[in-house]
Parts: C-alpha cells; sequence; structure tokens
C-alpha cells in the first residue's frame, strides 16, 4: 500500500515496452551499493535496464525523482553505459504487474512491503545480501528493516513509509480537535473509506483485535470476532448515522473532491496525495495529523494503521544483477530519500534523516513518525488475500449490502460471520 498500503489499482494495459531485461542469472547477490566510481580508464559495457515506479516519479512536472536519480547513477558509474527503459505502475499495484510474466518484467521496481511473499514464492524478487543487506540493517529502524525481511532474508530496500494519516482544514478543526474523532464530528464533516480493509482495520485494531497475531505468526489466524469486534462494528453503524460522516470511496476520489467544494473537512490518506490536497484544500489551510481516538464502549481507543515500507526490489530474472542491485541500492540511499522528500514529500526512512532539520520540521515526516512509534500495526508480508476479499463487501454493507445492510441489530451476527470466514480461509 498501499498496500499495502496502501488501494489496489490493477494495470489494464500494458505495452511490448513495459518489459526487457530477461535473462537467466538468478539468487542471491551480495553487490554492494552503488558509488562514484574510479577516475581512471575503465572499459565501458553497453547494459540496458527497466526501472518501474509510479507515475508521480516519472512526472516532470514533479521533478521526476526517479529518471533523474537513474541518470545519477549511470553518471556514477563510467564503467556501464546504461539504456533505461521507463514502465508507469504504482507500488500498490507491482506485485501484478510483474507476476503476469516474471521472466520479461522490470529489472528494478518499486514496490509495497507486504507483495514480498508471493513475488518470492514466484521467483520475481531477489534476494539482498553483503553490503546491501547490511545497509538496510543498519540505516533503518528495526521495525523498518522487518518489512522487507522475509524468513530471515531482505528482499528489498526501503525508501519510505507506506501508511496513512489524516488532513485536516485548519479553519475548521484546531490541533485538539483533531485528537479525538468524536470531537471532530462535533465540528464539521469527516470522510473514512470504511470498504477499503487497508483503513477498516486500524477501528478494529485499536480495540485489541489482531490479524497474525503480531502480523509475523499465521498460526494466530484473524482475531475479529468476540465482544471487542462487536462493540466497534456498533461504533462504525453509529458513525454511519452521523450527518457529520461522509463515505469517501475505495481510493479516496471523494473525500479529495470534498476537500475542495467543503464537503469535506478532514481526509485519511498519505503522503502521496500531499500535492492533491495542497491543490484542493490551499497550501495554507492543510493540517497534517497522526490518528485521532475513538470512544469505544466509554473508552478512548486510538485508531492504529498498518505500517509498511515501499522499497526498491530486483528481477532474479535480469541478466545484469550487479547493475540492478546497485541501482536498487543507489535509489534507496540517504542522497536519493532527501531528493524525494524534497521533490515529492515521501517522508525518509534513514536513520541519519530524521535528525535533518528540514525533515524534522516537516508536518507529514513528523505525523508519519508518530504513526509508526505510536499508532500502527505491522503490514503483514503473510499473504491475506482472504482478508482484502473479505473487507470491501464488509466495510461496504455499513451503507448497504447484497446479504443485508449492517445494523446494531445484526453486528455480533455480522462480524462473527466475517471472522469465520476469515479464519476458515487459513485451512483451505
Amino acid at each position: 500500500m498501499k498496500k499495502k498500503v496502501l488501494s489496489a489499482m490493477l494495470v489494464a494495459t500494458m505495452t511490448a515496452t513495459m518489459f526487457a531485461g530477461c535473462g537467466s542469472d538468478k539468487g542471491t547477490t551480495n553487490d554492494t551499493q552503488g558509488g562514484s566510481a574510479s577516475n581512471d580508464k575503465v572499459e565501458t559495457q553497453d547494459v540496458k535496464l527497466t526501472v518501474m515506479g509510479p507515475s508521480e516519479d516519472q512526472d516532470d512536472a514533479q521533478g521526476a525523482w526517479l529518471k533523474t536519480e537513474c541518470e545519477a547513477f549511470n553518471e556514477e558509474h563510467p564503467e556501464w553505459n546504461i539504456t533505461f527503459d521507463y514502465v508507469t505502475c504504482s507500488e500498490s499495484d507491482a506485485k501484478d504487474t510483474v507476476l503476469q510474466d516474471p521472466a520479461s518484467a522490470a529489472d528494478v521496481f518499486m514496490f509495497a512491503n507486504d507483495q514480498i511473499a508471493q513475488l518470492v514464492d514466484a521467483g520475481a524478487l531477489t534476494k539482498l545480501g553483503g553490503d546491501v543487506a547490511e545497509y538496510v540493517k543498519s540505516s533503518n529502524p528495526e521495525a523498518m528493516a522487518a518489512t522487507v525481511t522475509y524468513n530471515g532474508d531482505i528482499y528489498g530496500v526501503p525508501y519510505t513509509p507506506n501508511t496513512w494519516f489524516m488532513y485536516y482544514d485548519k479553519r475548521v478543526f484546531s490541533e485538539d480537535d483533531v485528537k479525538s474523532l468524536d470531537t471532530m464530528l462535533e465540528k464539521g464533516k469527516v470522510s473514512f473509506p470504511f470498504d477499503n480493509g487497508w483503513y477498516l482495520a486500524s477501528f478494529y485494531a485499536a480495540n485489541g483485535c489482531t490479524i497474525f497475531g503480531d502480523g509475523t505468526d499465521a498460526s494466530k489466524g484473524y482475531d475479529f470476532g468476540g465482544d471487542n469486534a462487536v462493540a466497534v462494528t456498533k461504533y462504525i453503524v453509529d458513525l454511519f448515522n452521523n450527518k457529520n460522516f461522509v463515505m469517501d470511496d475505495h481510493d479516496g476520489s471523494i473525500g479529495l473532491a470534498g476537500l475542495k467544494d467543503g464537503s469535506v473537512n478532514a481526509y485519511f490518506n498519505g503522503n502521496w496525495n500531499y500535492d492533491a490536497v495542497v491543490k484542493n484544500l490551499g497550501e495554507e489551510n492543510v493540517g497534517v495529523a497522526t490518528l485521532p481516538t475513538i470512544k469505544v464502549d466509554g473508552k478512548d481507543c486510538q485508531l492504529k494503521a498498518f505500517l509498511g515500507s515501499k522499497a526498491i526490489g530486483v528481477n532474479p530474472n535480469c541478466k545484469n544483477q550487479e547493475v540492478a542491485v546497485k541501482l536498487a541500492a543507489y535509489l534507496g540511499s540517504e542522497d536519493a530519500q532527501l531528493k524525494h522528500f524534497e521533490l515529492r514529500k515521501q517522508a525518509p526512512v534513514n536513520t541519519n534523516l530524521v535528525s535533518n532539520e528540514e525533515v524534522a520540521k516537516d508536518a507529514v515526516a513528523s505525523a508519519l513518525a508518530n504513526i509508526a512509534a505510536n499508532c500502527s500495526i505491522a503490514q503483514p508480508i503473510i499473504p491475506m488475500q482472504a482478508y482484502w476479499d473479505a473487507s470491501t463487501p464488509f466495510g461496504d454493507a455499513f451503507v448497504h449490502g447484497a446479504e443485508g445492510q449492517i445494523t446494531a441489530d445484526n453486528a455480533k451476527e455480522k462480524t462473527e460471520a466475517l471472522n469465520e470466514q476469515l479464519n476458515s480461509s487459513l485451512t483451505e
């Protein structure tokens, strides 16, 4: 998200130019992070790499971060004459695109970390070793390094947190108001995408519900049953009956548009939409905050977002593994992360940048740091397709549903049915 996190949208069409650089070299690589080469005369090797990333990172109007960094990498390595082909695909859609044909997919790609297991199982993601793996471990907080660790091995270079927070109109809400969702609903319009499981889980996590225990133990299954879960379902029913609540859609477009026309005053989304929020609300009116609390059964409960990362990965089918791995490390380096932040407000994860003056005073970066420390649960790498499939109709059923709308009267029945459905999928 974007799953991871972020929302998931399938790439509908692709052309032949999207795929290049396939070959037979596979497996672990121990190459080091890319850096400046010697000035000594070296023999130049022609290399072709296909690099895949979101449109926002290739847009000239937004600084073309990806293309700029790739060209800088090429200049720092006179031993290679690299020709880059670029593919446009969001991090949340990377898995779906790559797995269509791993042997022909992009050599280096940006992806959401919850896709790791499926990419690895399909032979579409290189295990990183040597200096690159050490860089990931030493330059990130332990929790962030864990987002790209699968079965004890490193499979990507993280470059920004993959989570979400709250945007709000400072003309409507004060900094104190946004600490409590219930307080906010007394003063202005709040939107939320309950038909998107990436966001829906935060309400249940607030009252103790879990997915795979701490997110890493599949044997723990889904804990969306019992009194805690039912109480949350009833809270959401009451929320829908509040005149100041607005149901956002799966990708957040209703809430985003509402900021512009004033029909929405608070919006939950991520840093990838920062520019759009500023455009719609006006920079001077944009407030950014961590997640608020909700009052469930008379107690304040902290909303908790999924926390993952967006990372750079390498396709093991790429015939230029050494170059591809060094490029991935370069794109996830401290300097590249800082540039990403300066161009697109993509909050860095490198620990050296946490104390950077510009990063430290940035509202978005501060909100993300707060969420990582206080308001999050781990985004599971363990595949949880059953949850994604079930959460959309469940969230939509608060408004309407093919099998009946969720109400206070049937909240227990509907919640227990969801829990049973989720856990039965683990034995299928």
